[in-house]
């Protein structure tokens, strides 16, 4: 049985995507990628193809997220946005400003920047 986990993504208080993940959805693991996948880039209005990676709003974010994740058949999904109940045991809320990170039974077990939910994620390690 895996660790699964869904991972959300708001552009302001609307969810545009909902992502399944069926195992490593833990911190160390679902975490840790989405960590990563963030780090590796900005959040702009509007951009430029010189420079370092972009994310144009939250929407180019999301889309890209499942482009870097989604490799062949299996372990991730995306699933209706009002998804709720799958089994999970961990949830990651990402905002244009924050992550927040849930985990089932327990609570709220991180919120903060990205640049301290990478920290979160790697000391979770």
């Amino acid at each position: 049985m895996g660790t699964r986990s869904l991972t959300f993504v708001y552009d302001g208080r609307a969810k545009v995507m909902c992502m399944y993940r069926q195992f490593d959805g833990y911190p160390s693991g679902q975490g840790l990628d989405l960590a990563e996948f963030l780090e590796s880039g900005t959040l702009v209005n509007g951009y430029s193809t010189k420079g370092a990676s972009q994310f144009n709003g939250m929407g180019c974010l999301a889309a890209q997220l499942v482009a870097k994740l989604k490799d062949g058949v299996g372990n991730f999904y995306l699933y209706p946005t009002s998804t709720k109940d799958v089994g999970q045991e961990y949830e990651y809320h990402v905002y244009s400003n924050k992550v927040v990170v849930k985990e089932m039974g327990t609570g709220v077990i991180f919120s903060g920047s990205w640049k301290d939910f990478g920290e979160f994620c790697n000391a979770s390690n």
